[in-house]
Formats: C-alpha cells, sequence, structure tokens
C-alpha cells in the first residue's frame, strides 16, 4: 500500500490453525519512507522471524502453506526451512492460486477497510492497517472464514 510520496507499507502474514484451537493470525508490518538505509519491504530475516514467532505463541511444529512470492522461493530462506525441519514443513501452492491462499482473504479485508483513508502521512497508513490487523486477530470466526473460503481440508 502506498501513501504520499515514496513511501509504502508492506505486510507479511500468516493464517493458523490448530485442531481444537481457535485459528490465529500472525502479522508483521513494515513501514518504508524512502531512507536509503531502509529495506523496501520484507527480507529473509523479517520472514524467518515471523516463523519463529509463530512457533513460539502456537505452541509447536509449523505446517506452512505458501504462495510463490519470490522471496518465499529464495534459496536463503529454504535453507532456514531444510535447517528447521523438525518443526516446519512447507508446501508450496501452484502458480497463481490466490484462491487458495486464506491469507489473501485477510489482505483484502484489510484493504477495503482502509481503501478510501484519506491520510496525512505515511504512519497513519501504518496505523490504520495494524489496528485493522489487531481487530482481525481477535475475530477467530473471520480468520477461520478465510480459511474456510481456500477449500482446504483442515484434518486433525
Amino acid at each position: 500500500m502506498r501513501g504520499r510520496g515514496s513511501g509504502r507499507v508492506s505486510m507479511a502474514g500468516m493464517t493458523c490453525y490448530k485442531p481444537g484451537e481457535r485459528s490465529r493470525l500472525f502479522y508483521s508490518v513494515c513501514e518504508y519512507t524512502g531512507r536509503k538505509d531502509q529495506s523496501k519491504g520484507f527480507g529473509r530475516r523479517d520472514f524467518r522471524d515471523l516463523l519463529i514467532r509463530a512457533r513460539i505463541q502456537f505452541g509447536g511444529p509449523i505446517v506452512l502453506v505458501w504462495d510463490n512470492v519470490r522471496l518465499h522461493l529464495a534459496e536463503s530462506l529454504r535453507a532456514f526451512i531444510e535447517a528447521n525441519a523438525d518443526w516446519l514443513t512447507v508446501f508450496q501452492l501452484p502458480i497463481y492460486a490466490p484462491d487458495l491462499n486464506p491469507q489473501e482473504g485477510i489482505w483484502s479485508l484489510v484493504k477495503r477497510d482502509i481503501g478510501n483513508l484519506a491520510t496525512a502521512d505515511l504512519s497513519q497508513i501504518t496505523c490504520a492497517v495494524k489496528r485493522k490487523l489487531k481487530m482481525l486477530q481477535y475475530r477467530p470466526e473471520v480468520v477461520n472464514g478465510c480459511l474456510a473460503g481456500t477449500g482446504l481440508v483442515l484434518e486433525a
């Protein structure tokens, strides 16, 4: 999502399901303001940290269904996944299959909510995105809807 000038807000997230528990949403939001020393988006470390945080908070192994974002396919991230195969299993979605990715439903809800937001600066967009994601964290029925919307079967 772009703000005024050269800034933008990037998001990474995971919708998670564990049998017998409520569905969960883990996310991270990154603001790029155009400074030369600043990353333009999420990198390998950011995704790694999100996965580690999800594992700690979710309390167990993770089976990850990932889309084909270029960074997800990077060798450095693949090395992290292989090094943590005892708790992390990854299935790659087919190319051009956003309908199978429950996170797309989450992003759609976020974008719909802030689509017509008029702001004075990028930080207001960032705050609006974080506020919407935080609200969705406390609505497991919405996360369940995004998971169910994929048609993928969630089995114990």
